[in-house]
């Protein structure tokens, strides 16, 4: 045989015969690369809106953040700026506070925003007028959320009471350029203009505010090189422990840090569906390839070398492989419009979804990676296939292990290299590999037991029998759908049983116990006062605001540890003051809160400070109080008998060393709801700068915007579930020789089609029942452990909710199943005899 080109018609010709095989390969392979490529195409899509338009998400060149009043030596070096004409600038002040109507007769928390003329200096906010907003905000008036007018029945023209003044409504915000409308808040804007500042009488001492400068800087050349320059010379005179100095480069907005987080999670989910997906390439090309065993027997008996045929069904494999990657580029970029459609409410106004050249080179370096791994067992078995065959059936040698060593290393590699790059963080990296190797892992052995007791049991019902022995058949891929379908299942189910739990206990059933009313920024002067009016038996915490600034002496890297996903140094805690323990406390380091027989200033901690960095009794923690350092020395180590919602503080201090500290005062009550109001406007009438958080309120807002985002968790878990049924449907391609000789030996014994049916049926109904089961088996203790010991909460299983979702998968499992062995099922026994005249 003339081996010297590539026979285009005989790659043609393969394809074309095999069609069903061609059709699912391609379909894992746009799978895979789709969901990668939609999650990195989507991640990039948002960092190029936010990189071209940071200057108006953070709504200036250069921004500065601080818990309080920015430091002597920052707020000169900024007046000497605009002295010197190089910047303009302009201050904005935000925090929570209660609002009223005139009557007083109804009251809203709402998120405050006062500002300077001049904001924001790049971005606009936008009206329902249509008015300029320079042009509408003047001392006297207030700029609202719609859903401030809804829920207070006001309108524009009313009056508003906000702190120790009454402002008039003149405008309502449509959208704000630092923060979308959709983004969680516990209540609506409210924008008031910095010279109603002092009237409001709502920044004091101790109260927690968040202070903004912005500046702009004035050179129109090199504008980007000036901003770094005058950035960073404020930073050598800024005060690390109370502000930060940022360009509008890397200033990382609420946006940002909530997508940030969102699509973290969900890459997760793309490298999950990327594995599950490789297993289905591997299958569909084994049934591709076990189908073509006759052909390639021919190939051989004529001349062709190894060498030649691996050449060409390589070839076969790459041209499969090409149109599943470029259909996976659309299906991603089909999903990344999904996506924008269901975050719509949380995502910059002017996103546009596009393919970049680097997301296609990437996508494109991804698949070739893929299927070249999933690839390589099944081409480099074709070399086991003998000439011989074509004339009688024969086993083919035990595969060499080997080969599957060098494959199963080499995949482990390139997905741990996909997590480690996509995720940035190693030790997340290894704890992501480490849960995903632990899932599959138990799968595998509880699949493995399971079949191990399926096998031996003794059925009497002939069709669950040889249901159950065909699950058991040469070639046969039971056990690793299993594994996936419940992979894919445990996602599913842990997600929904956590989310109905949560759901549960805070929003349909809030704990009888747990105080459902927070005051906050009570000033200590006011605390007699606030508990006549109050009327309800409250304990009062004083709050110190502080920052971490070293840990027995050695300073504390602010850049480094906010850079941690996970609890850390680099916020701002609060610290309180007492002399025992609360109800919900108790040591497990130390005899008693404070030692008497230390002079030092001591500290008790809780034990997640020692989670973000391990220290024990005896450590020193140098703290920094608006500027002020305080050294003090851990004296004891609380925890937590059980999560609530009361409060609880890290630092704990005695009352003589934090009693004349900067404070504010909070408490908490448990009211009865139809009470709640009648509460917020006595106290907030009497008192106009505290304010008043309904807690049950706040749970709702937050659960809606759970919902949505779990609704997007959940339809792309169900990719995960795709994959797994092509990957059943690849098997049943893969055994069709088998499937076809159990069908022609029921039917040669007088079993009609419908009994063939019942018995595949079966067969995909055990698998489906049997991963759903397990599935659900591992989700409730999962959910049980996270909401019992994380949460602290009573655990509901939702049976019935669950028993639902385990009749959808049995029947996308069985419809699928069926449908993949239509063709056996019509195969006539005479025709499949004639063609294996061994049989």
């Amino acid at each position: 045989m003339k081996q010297g080109g590539v026979h285009i018609l005989f790659l043609i010709r393969q394809l074309l015969r095999s069609s069903n095989q061609a059709l699912v390969f391609i379909l894992c392979v746009v799978l895979s690369i789709g969901s990668i490529t939609a999650f990195s195409g989507f991640s990039q899509n948002i960092n190029r809106v936010l990189l071209k338009d940071a200057r108006k998400i953070h709504a200036a060149d250069i921004i500065i953040r601080s818990g309080s009043e920015i430091s002597i030596g920052l707020a000169r070096a900024i007046n000497r700026l605009v002295l010197d004409g190089r910047v303009k600038k302009a201050r904005y002040y935000r925090f929570y506070s209660v609002v009223r109507t005139i009557d007083d007769d109804q009251s809203l928390l709402s998120d405050v925003k006062i500002v300077e003329a001049g904001y924001p200096f790049y971005g606009e906010v936008v009206l329902k007028s249509g008015r300029s907003f320079h042009h509408v905000l003047k001392p006297g008036s207030v700029v609202v959320g719609q859903s401030l007018l809804d829920r207070l029945q006001a309108k524009i023209g009313d009056s508003l009471k906000v702190g120790f003044t009454t402002l008039t409504i003149v405008d309502v915000v449509i959208a704000e350029p630092d923060q979308p409308m959709g983004l969680f808040s516990i209540g609506p804007r409210v924008f008031a203009a910095d010279g109603d500042r002092e009237a409001l009488g709502l920044i004091r001492k101790g109260s927690r505010i968040r202070y903004m400068t912005l500046l702009k800087v004035l050179d129109t050349e090199k504008v980007e090189e000036k901003t770094n320059e005058i950035a960073d010379g404020l930073k050598k005179v800024q005060d690390p422990g109370i502000e930060s100095v940022d360009t509008f480069q890397t200033a990382r907005s609420r946006i940002k840090r909530f997508l940030d987080n969102f699509l973290f999670f969900l890459k997760l989910v793309g490298l999950f569906i990327l594995m599950i997906a490789g297993f289905g390439i591997q299958g569909t090309l084994t049934a591709f390839l076990n189908e073509k065993k006759n052909t390639i027997a021919i190939f051989k008996t004529v001349g062709a070398t190894n060498r030649y045929i691996t050449i060409h069904f390589m070839l076969i494999v790459f041209t499969l492989g090409m149109i599943g990657i470029l259909l996976g580029f659309f299906t991603g970029y089909l999903m990344q419009h999904g996506l924008a459609v269901m975050l719509d409410t949380f995502l910059p106004e002017n996103l546009t979804i596009s393919l970049s050249w680097t997301g296609i080179l990437e996508g494109v370096f991804l698949g070739l990676c893929v299927i070249s791994l999933f690839a390589f067992i099944p081409l480099y078995r074709i070399k086991d296939t003998k000439p011989i065959m074509i004339l009688r059936k024969e086993k083919s040698n035990p595969p060499q292990k080997w080969p599957l060593v060098l494959s199963g290393f080499l995949s482990l590699v390139f997905f741990s290299g996909l997590v480690f790059w996509h995720m940035k963080d190693f030790r997340l990296g290894l704890y992501f590999i480490a849960e995903i190797s632990g899932l599959i892992l138990v799968s595998f052995l509880f699949a493995t037991l399971m079949l191990f007791i399926l096998k031996r049991l003794h059925i009497r019902s002939l069709p669950v029998r040889l249901a159950v022995k065909s699950m058991f058949r040469p070639n046969s891929a039971t056990r690793p759908i299993i594994i996936t379908l419940t992979a894919s299942l445990y996602v599913i189910f842990t997600i929904f049983l956590i989310e109905e739990n949560l759901d549960a206990a805070f929003i349909e059933s809030y704990p009888e116990d747990a105080p459902n009313m927070f005051f906050v920024n009570i000033q200590q002067s006011q605390v007699e006062d606030f508990s006549r009016t109050l009327d309800h038996k409250a304990s009062f915490y004083p709050v110190v605001r502080a920052r971490v600034a070293a840990i027995n002496g050695k300073k504390i890297d602010l850049t480094k540890e906010r850079k941690q996903k996970r609890d850390n140094f680099g916020r701002t805690f609060n610290l309180t003051y007492r002399e025992s323990l609360l109800e919900t406390e108790e040591l497990i380091k130390g005899n008693s809160l404070f030692r008497r027989d230390w002079d030092d200033i001591q500290v008790s901690i809780l034990d997640m400070v020692v989670d973000m960095k391990k220290m024990g009794v005896g450590d020193t923690i140098e703290f920094k109080i608006q500027g002020v350092p305080l050294k003090a020395r851990i004296s004891s180590i609380r925890t937590q008998t059980r999560e609530t919602l009361s409060p609880f503080f890290y630092f704990v201090f005695p009352e003589k060393v934090l009693k004349q500290a900067p404070q504010t005062i909070f408490t908490a009550i448990k009211a009865e709801p139809d009470q709640i109001a009648s509460i917020q406007n006595r106290v907030v009438k009497q008192f106009p700068n505290i304010s008043v958080i309904d807690v049950s309120q706040t749970a709702k807002v937050f659960s809606k915007m759970m919902k949505q985002l779990s609704k997007v968790v959940r339809f792309f878990s169900i990719l995960s579930i795709a994959a797994g049924i092509l990957i059943l449907v690849s098997t049943i391609f893969a055994t069709r020789v088998e499937r076809i000789i159990e069908a022609v030996y029921y039917k040669i014994l007088g079993a009609g089609k419908k009994f063939v049916f019942m018995v595949f049926a079966l067969e995909n109904l055990l698998i489906g029942l049997l991963s759903g089961l397990l599935a659900l088996a591992m989700a409730q203790l999962t959910s049980y452990l996270v909401t019992q010991y994380d949460f602290e909460l009573s655990y509901q299983p939702f049976l019935l909710s669950c028993f639902f979702m385990i009749c959808i998968t049995l029947m996308a499992v069985v419809i699928i199943g069926v449908i993949a062995s239509r063709s056996i099922l019509n195969k006539k026994p005479i025709t499949f005899l004639k063609e294996q005249p061994d049989v």
